[in-house]
C-alpha cells in the first residue's frame, strides 16, 4: 500500500495555511436554517444495516447541526424513545412514522411519507 500521490492543493481537503499571524479565516459558507414551513422533510422506514431493528428516517432536514439535533431531541423526547444525529439524518428507534410526521406537521413542518 503506497501513498497516495497530492497533485493539488485540493487534495489537502481544503485546509488553509497561512505563516500571518493577522490572518483571519472567513467563514462565508455557515449554513441558515430554513423556516419550518420553508423545510421539505421525508419520513422513511428502514431496517437496514441495523441487524433488523427497525427505525425511522427524517431526510431533508436545511440548516445547522445544532438546529438539527434540537429537533431530533424534540422528536425522541415526543416519541419517548431513543435515536441519534448524524450524517445530515435523525434516526428515531422504532416505527414512528405516523407519530413523527404528526408531531413535525405542528410543528408547521412540510412532511412527505416516504416507501411503504
Amino acid at each position: 500500500m503506497g501513498k497516495k500521490k497530492m497533485n493539488s492543493l485540493e487534495d489537502l481537503g481544503g485546509f488553509v495555511f497561512s505563516t500571518n499571524d493577522d490572518f483571519e479565516l472567513e467563514e462565508g459558507t455557515t449554513e441558515e436554517t430554513l423556516s419550518p414551513d420553508e423545510q421539505y422533510l421525508e419520513a422513511h422506514f428502514s431496517n437496514k444495516g441495523r441487524g433488523g431493528k427497525v427505525v425511522t428516517v427524517i431526510k431533508g432536514f436545511v440548516g445547522t447541526e445544532d438546529d438539527l439535533k434540537d429537533l431530533g431531541k424534540l422528536l425522541k423526547v415526543k416519541c419517548g424513545v431513543g435515536g441519534s444525529v448524524k450524517d445530515g439524518e435523525i434516526i428515531i428507534q422504532g416505527n414512528f412514522r405516523d407519530k413523527v410526521i404528526e408531531i413535525l406537521e405542528k410543528e408547521n413542518y412540510n412532511v412527505k411519507r416516504v416507501g411503504g
